[in-house]
């Protein structure tokens, strides 16, 4: 039997919420739950509301209590299903999705996560194949506008539906920005563009979207208002691209790089490679691809065969090593932002493995490494020295870009070693742990440029 107390205390929640008040409706969820603690309707919109606001444990298990008691509800695991993809667990993730096509072979959402999976995967074609199913007709999304006054801009979001995509959900808060979503390759190319203050196209991946960057390219041309990342300066950002024009500035050592067919390899891959100048150690990894997802360092001969056994796609880049070990054999990766034409850094990664990814580095062991992060953070031309300071510079000059990240590292002559640079780079929401709060200024500064990028566009 419904609860009546408690359906009229979740409508009450629903309105508190789509005000606004996100704190005031988390409390109001809560309330319904104590008078019908298996009410999906809370469980399943405080769940979102604790995703929205960063507490991804919290959604997590607020999402599997939901589907405690209402496995039969597709919603339910496509809900957690997101969650545990964005913390990376694909396995558990798929499972929510499959679990909620076998109720409900049409729901676009699982298909939409299953897509995501693939991508990750490697596998185009199943992905593609759920690509089709859950973004047919669904090429536009509005975002519900929470704020209390005015919206800052009514941004229109460009967007690819391979992936690819910078996410700046944080950022357009939906308290302060109106924001409709458009999938360039879901939508009718001939269809009028919703109406918008300006375009952020959050295509950011060349090397995957180039068929998607085109098609926004031709659709932008469609408005006269302002367009941030222009699809036709983000096609300029390929792995390749950019080792050729920005290795050619002053103070920049990019790698060589080199994209080959499987079938230009032949049967003896690594002679073919040795052949085009590649020495041991060097990389293989599968275009389109990013941290450090179907990435391999080759050592040897032996090592290769193997490799490309495990990298997926018709084609693979060969990419050579650079070394960012300093004198005490720790490798330091450094990224920044590239926001409205200015460097901002944004954190620095210290570990023992060549392959460094900032939550798995050695930072949150060592009190020494995030002491020199935080210098980093607050006197970069110092931490750096003047001539990466001034290559950083330069590549923001030559990318073009209005919103972009820069991954990378110094050799021992001060030089600046170009990891990568592309308009995928998200700027993470400022952590809650009392351990990384010298990173909150850093952070901040660097939202507070996009922001301030975004008004001065509409202005």
């Amino acid at each position: 039997m419904p609860n009546h107390d408690a359906d009229a205390l979740f409508r009450e929640a629903k309105e508190t919420e789509a005000s606004g008040r996100d704190w005031d409706a988390q409390n109001a969820y809560f309330a319904v739950l104590d008078v019908e603690p298996h009410h999906f309707g809370a469980l399943n919109n405080l769940g979102n509301l604790l995703a929205r606001c960063g507490q991804s444990a919290a959604a997590i298990a607020t999402y599997r209590e939901a589907l405690t008691w209402h496995a039969d509800k597709p919603p339910a695991h496509v809900n957690l299903g997101v969650a545990l993809l964005e913390g990376g667990d694909l396995d558990a993730a798929r499972r929510e999705f499959e679990s909620a096509l076998a109720l409900d072979a049409h729901c676009a959402e699982a298909h939409q996560g299953m897509n995501a999976i693939f991508i990750r995967l490697g596998d185009d074609a199943t992905a593609d194949r759920h690509r089709e199913l859950g973004f047919r007709n669904r090429g536009i999304e509005v975002v519900p506008y929470r704020g209390d006054s005015r919206p800052v801009a009514n941004v229109l979001l460009l967007l690819s539906s391979a992936g690819g995509n910078v996410d700046l959900r944080h950022i357009l808060d939906d308290h302060r920005y109106a924001v409709t979503k458009l999938f360039v390759d879901a939508s009718d190319p001939r269809a009028s563009l919703p109406e918008h203050d300006l375009v952020f196209n959050a295509i950011g991946d060349a090397d995957r979207c180039a068929a998607a960057l085109e098609s926004a390219d031709v659709l932008v041309r469609n408005t006269a208002k302002p367009i941030l990342n222009a699809p036709h300066s983000v096609l300029r950002t390929t792995r390749i691209e950019n080792a050729r024009r920005l290795g050619a500035l002053p103070g920049v050592v990019a790698p060589r790089m080199q994209l080959f067919s499987r079938d230009s390899l032949g049967a003896d891959a690594a002679a073919t490679l040795l052949q085009a100048g590649f020495v041991y150690p060097f990389l293989l990894r599968a275009p389109g691809h990013h941290s450090g997802e179907h990435f391999a360092r080759i050592e040897s001969a032996a090592g290769v065969k193997p490799a490309l056994e495990r990298l997926p796609g018709a084609d693979v880049l060969a990419i050579e090593f650079l070394d960012a070990r300093k004198v005490d054999g720790k490798v330091r990766k450094y990224r920044a932002m590239i926001i409205g034409g200015r460097v901002y850094p944004l954190h620095l990664a210290i570990a023992s493995n060549w392959m460094v990814h900032y939550f798995a580095a050695d930072n949150a062991h060592e009190a020494t490494y995030r002491y020199e992060e935080a210098a980093f953070l607050e006197y970069m031309p110092e931490a750096i020295g003047p001539v990466a300071t001034a290559a950083l510079d330069a590549i923001g000059g030559a990318l073009g870009l209005d919103y972009a990240g820069l991954d990378f590292g110094l050799d021992r002559n001060g030089n600046l070693l170009l990891f990568e640079a592309n308009a995928t780079m998200t700027i993470p929401p400022e952590p809650i742990e009392k351990i990384w709060e010298y990173r909150c200024g850093a952070i901040h500064r660097a939202i507070d440029a996009v922001e301030s990028m975004l008004t001065l566009a509409n202005a």
